[in-house]
């Protein structure tokens, strides 16, 4: 798998802003057959950082409502929280 075929989007959000500034941490949105090392590796080649720690989530499927009838099935997704080393930041997430 290619190196950006693993990550597909970061996730910003008030917490993963909270995560950024204090706990250098930051959240993407990954494949689903992607694994722990390969997201550090996507990582540390797209970005020019080093990685410390990942942590991968898999976010089950959800069903809504609209009005009464109207279904809303969202897929089931792979969140992956990645920790960077001291000193190092991922600058397109600052400032958002």
């Amino acid at each position: 798998m290619h190196v950006r075929e693993i990550l597909r989007r970061p996730l910003m959000t008030e917490k993963t802003g909270i995560q950024a500034d204090y706990w250098n941490q930051y959240s993407f949105e990954v494949d689903r057959r992607s694994n722990k090392h390969m997201v550090k590796d996507a990582v540390e080649a797209c970005f020019d950082v080093t990685v410390e720690d990942v942590r991968i989530i898999n976010m089950p499927a959800r069903i809504g409502t609209r009005g009464r009838r109207t279904v809303i099935k969202r897929p089931a997704w792979k969140k992956a929280i990645v920790t960077l080393k001291r000193g190092d930041s991922i600058a397109w997430v600052e400032g958002v």
